[in-house]
């Protein structure tokens, strides 16, 4: 790993810093000038053939559209849905999973919970590696750490050769035991480096080293699978980005769990880097919470084909120790692929741009999950698409404009929407074409108002106390009536709300959590040997932030245990005390996990024993010192009146001439009475009849909404 130390971390504001997130219809860009904070932005459609091929198309077009050499690009973070692409399109590397004998059919047996336990005929998602590719060795490491019985290196060295032999490609090592102690994975990875070489080995002592075999399979088998395909995409990007003289050629990458890490390591844990999307727009809106003075969010983002929700308190995003990929039934729990990573806790929705809206056997109007996506997309790109759309129904509604879509970038087709609205839903409906768009747009935005308050409520959380920051390109047409449905009273637009994700790789530190298992009551915690595991995290964490020219001082460490009470399943974060562990110490913790329990559960169990999960320690950088672009005070927003147009008031159930404004000539102090319509190139503001909104000094618009508490 390249060692540069203090490169990209002195007091050195000059230059550009870029964001690319690639998304599942657009690919976005976030140029920001580091001297003045001045910020522009780019999408292109998202290039499914060549994903960087697109990425370098958009690029060469932002810095020639904004007169920026590509030698004064100093800051360089990327997200990519690349690695999630491969694991629900199947698309992986070939690959073999290693285990101890007696234990092949570990991913097969998974576990025997149901996501329908009603289902007879269920269907699960079929494991990455089929049984024919899982091979076994003779080893035994027990529970306590202790080899029983020794690897068999003979067995392990004839069985590379013959996975060489076989073409495959990624190998996932996965030991019984193997988080107490690695040592029996390690000698199979130096016997795979010396007789297989050019295999690409993943251990799940190193990837995901916790107690739970079958999570720990899955997590390590989805590494391997993805990881000679990302290791070939950021290897070539880079070569892209050096070609055309970008200074920051070797690009930070963006990870699911809000932290950014550099390219070689993200190429060995690409597994780190499947939510980086969603996790980059949660950091966005939890800055831009940060300067608009509130701390307690609820992150709303709708983009083309999902809608996500992440909970914020106190600035910070809440996470999680597990996801799932590649549901068999989009979005039902229990029904993807488990990955055991650090993550930014949220929910996707089935409800984007592109969502498909069709009347059902029963003769019911049904919303997504199915996406149009890219391509061909809503019926109103024209690029071939037939289905009805909730972009279909948006214009269809009057909420956009079919000459200003992408800033006239890409023009829309009324015609071609109002055509698919009347021949796949108002018709089987029965019901006027206006009619039919209306219930698409008032079933997706009840469809993410169930969604937002039941992940609220089973967090101990009341929406009605949040905040809403929306975002995307499809989250401001929608947050209004989503808010109210919610009893929102506040909705915080971002300006360039589009690009949000790309803008939030910008304000995310360099981080990486490492993690060890405990496995051992609270009470009853070995201090000495915890303390070593934590500083063994630190150094290990340090190297690795220090390789990407981050200086030793500037680098912070929080240290978490994930505590649950004995028995159960689900754990929750708590911070450790800095300093040396003591009895004082761990009876904070106590009085820790107790607060979070009794808030996200309403309850205690007094004298049931509490455990120590795993240990977890998060190394990180100092936050990116990005300062926002100050607009002055002055004309009021009468100023900014583009004109009228004809909107559809769902709350008195008819057309009206509606006001709409220029999004970028709002001066700060600028007050709009909805209904109204305010536009930007990459999304629209869709203020509702009775809320009042305002320009801060930072071009972000202040809605308050005229219900507050129910």
């Amino acid at each position: 790993m390249p060692r540069n130390k203090g490169r990209q971390h002195k007091t050195d504001h000059s230059g550009y810093a870029l964001g690319v997130d690639i998304g599942g219809t657009f690919t976005d860009f976030a140029l920001i000038e580091r001297r003045t904070g001045r910020l522009t932005v780019g999408k292109v459609l998202t290039d499914y053939v060549d994903v960087s091929r697109g990425v370098m198309t958009g690029l060469k077009k932002i810095l020639e559209e904004n007169n920026v050499e590509p030698a004064d690009v100093r800051v360089f973070v990327h997200g990519t849905t690349l690695a999630t692409n491969a694991l629900i399109e199947r698309r992986g590397a070939k690959t073999a999973l290693i285990v101890t004998r007696g234990f092949r059919d570990i991913l097969t047996m998974g576990r025997e919970s149901r996501y329908d336990i009603y289902d007879i005929e269920i269907d699960l998602p079929a494991p990455l590696v089929p049984r024919a590719m899982v091979f076994e060795i003779t080893e035994r490491i027990e529970a306590d750490g202790q080899v029983e019985t020794s690897l068999a290196k003979r067995d392990v060295r004839e069985l590379a050769r013959q996975i060489v032999s076989s073409g495959i490609d990624a190998v996932a090592v996965c030991l019984l035991h193997a988080f107490r102690n690695s040592v029996h994975e390690q000698a199979i990875a130096e016997i795979f480096a010396r007789e297989a070489p050019q295999v690409s080995v993943s251990l799940s002592s190193d990837v995901s080293p916790g107690i739970g075999e079958f999570e720990r399979a899955s997590t390590t088998v989805a590494n391997a699978y993805v990881r000679p395909v990302m290791r070939r995409y950021l290897n070539d990007l880079k070569t892209k980005l050096e070609l055309i003289g970008v200074t920051a050629s070797d690009p930070l990458i963006m990870t699911s769990d809000g932290g950014t890490i550099p390219r070689a390591t993200a190429v060995e844990y690409p597994v780190r880097l499947i939510e980086s999307g969603p996790a980059g727009g949660a950091m966005a809106a939890s800055y831009i919470g940060g300067v608009s003075n509130y701390g307690d969010l609820i992150a709303f983002d709708m983009g083309g084909t999902t809608a996500k929700i992440c909970v914020i308190e106190n600035g910070e995003p809440s996470r999680t120790g597990q996801f799932e990929v590649g549901h068999v039934y989009r979005f039902a729990r229990g029904s993807g692929l488990p990955i055991r990573a650090p993550v930014l806790e949220m929910i996707e929705i089935g409800a984007g741009g592109g969502s498909i809206a069709e009347v059902s056997a029963l003769g019911l109007l049904k919303v997504g999950p199915e996406s149009a996506s890219a391509n061909p997309g809503p019926a109103c790109y024209g690029l071939g698409g037939s289905a009805a759309t909730v972009t279909d129904a948006d214009l269809f509604l009057g909420y956009l404009n079919a000459d200003f879509f992408l800033g006239g970038g890409m023009a829309l087709d009324r015609n071609l929407a109002v055509k698919a609205i009347s021949e796949h839903v108002a018709k089987p409906l029965g019901v006027p074409s206006y009619r039919a768009a209306v219930g698409i747009h008032e079933v997706v935005n009840d469809n993410m108002a169930r969604a937002a308050k039941v992940h609220c409520l089973q967090r101990g959380q009341d929406p009605r106390d949040y905040t809403m920051v929306a975002f995307g390109g499809a989250g401001p047409v929608h947050a209004h009536r989503v808010a109210a449905a919610l009893g929102m009273k506040r909705v915080v637009f971002p300006a360039r709300a589009g690009v949000m994700s790309a803008f939030g790789f910008l304000v995310s530190p360099p981080a990486f959590e490492l993690i060890r298992t405990a496995g051992e009551p609270l009470d009853n915690v070995d201090m000495k040997a915890t303390q070593s595991v934590f500083k063994e995290m630190e150094a290990a964490g340090r190297r690795m932030l220090e390789g990407a020219g981050i200086a030793n001082k500037s680098i912070s460490v929080r240290r978490e245990a994930a505590i649950r009470y004995a028995g159960q399943t689900f754990d929750l974060l708590v911070p450790v005390p800095a300093g040396k562990l003591g009895k004082a110490q761990l009876q904070e913790m106590e009085r820790a996990f107790l607060g979070r329990y009794r808030a996200r559960y309403h309850r205690t169990n007094p004298g049931h024993p509490i455990e120590v999960v795993n240990w977890r320690s998060v190394v990180s950088g100092p936050k990116p010192d990005i300062k926002l672009q100050k607009f002055p005070a002055g004309a009021g927003a009468r100023a900014a009146l583009k004109g009228h147009r004809k909107v559809y008031d769902i709350d008195n159930g008819r057309f009206i001439d509606c006001p709409v404004y220029d999004r970028y000539a709002l001066a700060a102090g600028a007050k709009i009475k909805g209904p109204a319509i305010v536009e930007e190139v990459e999304s629209t503001v869709v203020i509702g009849v009775g809320a009042r909104v305002e320009a801060d000094k930072y071009n972000n618009l202040i809605m308050t909404l005229p219900v507050g508490r129910k």
